[in-house]
């Protein structure tokens, strides 16, 4: 049976998704394909997903009927929910888009894995549920009450509507806090992209807190080892404490690289790969950001068999190669 993958002509979807395909699942593919950045970025992931195995629907899965129209008859056991409205900022301008997709959206999807009785769905938190903490790194036993963005506060709803259908509906849930995602086929409104668009053109790069800032940059063949992971391997119905300290079919795990890296020599690793020097513009933190993300991966690891592989000067040159050929096509 198929596994649906929403969010399939996203970054992490299409990486996702290719990965099924190539282990020899099917997979059936869901995307609204918006404009919050380039559509034919999109169009041109979701044909590297076209061949024997993969289905795609364009359907916004906000919509609960067009969701359960375009749907109808397809049949599949397993989800993977990555599609959301992403980006700390824009949600500063645009919040609506934020309750309609990653609100309204994510109850949709727990609702499809409520009445297809689906064996497993995995679907994408955010390292930015953890807003204001400052204890480093991050655990998923952390309380998470006090988000500095509306995009966190809807990550966090996610996590506590996922944790209500665990409870009532013993649905085998697993949520992703992902932190700080990067790589080929990456996403135009994230640092790695923007900085390097900016270098090439010899324009000024954004460095924001004067540079003081740290990141768990995490590479996509690690994530997607990650979600795959947590895919072959549902929450047990067992009354156990999981990750995340769910005692019902719901557990909650860091992704990351386990490596908190400066921003500062992340620049200096991007620059080198570029054989370009940037030209930086230190500006104060911006609203809705924090200082540094360090992820505690020890769950992930422990339950999972999680480990990841990729540093930043393994990464960041191989983003370099892509987008250098992406952008000459």
């Amino acid at each position: 049976m198929a596994i649906l993958v929403t969010g399939a002509a996203g970054f992490i979807g299409m990486h996702v998704a290719k990965a099924l395909l190539a282990r020899g699942d099917e997979v059936i593919g869901i995307d609204n394909l918006n404009d919050y950045y380039s559509v034919q970025l999109k169009e041109d992931r979701l044909a590297e997903l076209e061949g024997d195995g993969f289905a795609f629907e364009k359907v916004d899965f906000a919509d609960h009927q067009a969701l359960d129209a375009s749907l109808g008859g397809k049949d599949f056991d397993r989800i993977v929910h990555l599609g959301a409205q992403a980006g700390v900022r824009y949600s500063l301008t645009h919040p609506r888009a934020y309750i309609r997709s990653n609100i309204d959206g994510h109850l949709n999807l727990l609702e499809l894995a409520r009445h297809r009785q689906s064996a497993h769905m995995v679907y994408a938190s955010s390292s930015s549920v953890y807003g204001g903490n400052t204890d480093y790194p991050f655990r998923v036993e952390d309380r998470v009450d006090h988000p500095i963005s509306l995009y966190a506060a809807t990550k966090k709803s996610d996590e506590l509507m996922s944790e209500t259908y665990a409870h009532l509906y013993r649905i085998p849930l697993t949520g992703l806090r992902f932190f700080t995602v990067y790589g080929p086929w990456g996403r135009p409104d994230m640092a790695m992209w923007i900085f390097t668009e900016k270098i090439l053109a010899g324009e000024p790069i954004p460095v924001f807190n004067h540079g003081d800032m740290r990141r768990d940059f995490t590479f996509i063949d690690d994530i997607v080892a990650g979600v795959i992971a947590a895919l072959d391997h549902p929450p047990a119905d067992d009354g156990k404490e999981k990750a995340g300290r769910s005692k019902g079919p719901h557990a909650l795990y860091n992704i990351g690289n386990n490596r908190c890296e400066e921003l500062t020599h992340m620049i200096d690793v991007l620059e080198s790969a570029l054989g370009e020097t940037a030209l930086r513009d230190l500006q104060p933190m911006q609203p809705g950001d924090v200082p540094a993300t360090a992820a505690d991966i020890s769950a992930i690891q422990r339950d999972l068999g999680f480990e990841p592989s990729t540093t930043i000067e393994e990464g960041i040159p191989k983003f370099v190669e892509w987008y250098r050929a992406y952008q000459s096509r």
